[in-house]
């Protein structure tokens, strides 16, 4: 069974940065998927990065591309998202997520579009 843990989210004033962390475990494919996605309250929950771990695909929504830049630490399942920058309207609660568990990954000009099968609990950005 996966789970993702995360941590990292705080208020911040615009301009400045954030680094969210999400530590996986339960891991047991070597070729997967994971991201980061963000909701306002009575919104969609919208993706803003996704990473194909094991290879090197990585996509970024239009409005964070140039200020946010996911990574990962293998060595300890952790997928990281560095914010710079920061806009209030980056505003929202971030999920990280994995598609463990769900076969092969489906990636399509450098977005991972099988996500996700397994949700991390959340974590606030505020940016005021």
């Amino acid at each position: 069974h996966v789970q993702l843990v995360e941590s990292g989210g705080d208020s911040v004033q615009a301009g400045g940065s954030l680094r969210l962390s999400c530590e996986a475990s339960g891991v047991t494919y070597k070729r997967y998927c994971m991201g980061w996605f963000r909701q306002i309250p009575g919104q969609e929950r919208d993706g803003v990065a996704t990473t194909f771990v094991g290879g090197t695909s990585t996509w970024y929504s239009d409005s964070v591309k140039g200020r946010f830049t996911v990574s990962q630490d293998n060595s300890n399942n952790t997928l990281y998202l560095q914010m710079y920058n920061l806009k209030p309207e980056d505003t929202a609660m971030y999920f990280c997520a994995t598609d463990q568990g769900r076969g092969t990954p489906v990636l399509s000009s450098g977005q991972c579009y099988s996500l996700p099968s397994y949700w991390s609990q959340g974590t606030q950005v505020t940016v005021s």
